[in-house]
């Protein structure tokens, strides 16, 4: 049996807000209220997406994160009260594609979990094009337009936006776009990522200062907008 997500929560009345929510959706849910019992239905389930509190109550979320991964292809949305910056990056680097802290409103999440949908659905390769509203980038060929008109970038600014097309609508992490871009010995020099991702706002957003495209997670890393 394959179902459309899991919700992973030991929060009895969220669960059930959860399920009333995504199946009114169309979606087909099912849950578990404890890390064993999720470890137990991803086999059974197969799920597409899955909904992952952090702080169950026998194995921490953090640890459970890449024992569910090895175990099933879904897309993983961590939903938690945790909101210090070292457990969204945490939980992001050990393989979680989205970060979503309690309380969220259902409108929020549901378009979390059409994103995750669409990079499940529509995997991008480094040969393959990525384009939102106005904005075109061709990773195999190196190319970036605006409107049609092609915006010229150096070496850099180019490799740090790839790296974010090919996450487009995830959070790529300070750490993951620093050892990308500059190498492992470059961890701590986020004043790297700041300074380009300037440019790049100055070179793509019609107001840099309100950006569309370029999404900051505060104290986390960068998105590249997928809607």
């Amino acid at each position: 049996m394959s179902v459309d997500i899991l919700v992973i929560e030991d929060e009895s009345s969220l669960v059930r807000l959860l399920s009333t929510a995504l199946t009114a959706q169309g979606y087909v849910v099912t849950t578990a209220m404890s890390g064993n019992e999720a470890l137990a239905r991803v086999a059974v389930d197969d799920p597409a997406l899955i909904l992952l509190d952090l702080g169950l109550p026998d194995i921490d979320g953090l640890q459970l994160l890449p024992r569910l991964k090895e175990r099933c292809a879904a897309q993983v949305i961590v939903v938690s009260a945790r909101s210090r910056e070292e457990e969204k990056i945490a939980a992001l680097d050990a393989g979680a594609e989205d970060y979503l802290t309690k309380p969220f409103g259902v409108a929020e999440l549901l378009a979390r979990l059409r994103v995750a949908q669409r990079r499940r659905l529509e995997s991008t390769p480094i040969s393959q094009q990525y384009s939102v509203a106005e904005l075109f980038i061709d990773l195999a060929q190196r190319q970036v337009t605006l409107a049609g008109v092609p915006v010229r970038l150096t070496p850099k600014e180019f490799q740090m936006l790839a790296i974010l097309a090919q996450s487009a609508g995830r959070v790529v992490t300070h750490a993951q776009l620093l050892q990308a871009v500059w190498g492992r010995h470059h961890g701590d020099d986020t004043h790297y990522l700041r300074i380009y991702l300037r440019q790049l706002r100055q070179k793509i957003e019609a107001n840099p200062s309100e950006p569309r495209y370029l999404l900051t997670e505060l104290g986390v890393g960068y998105r590249l907008a997928a809607e």
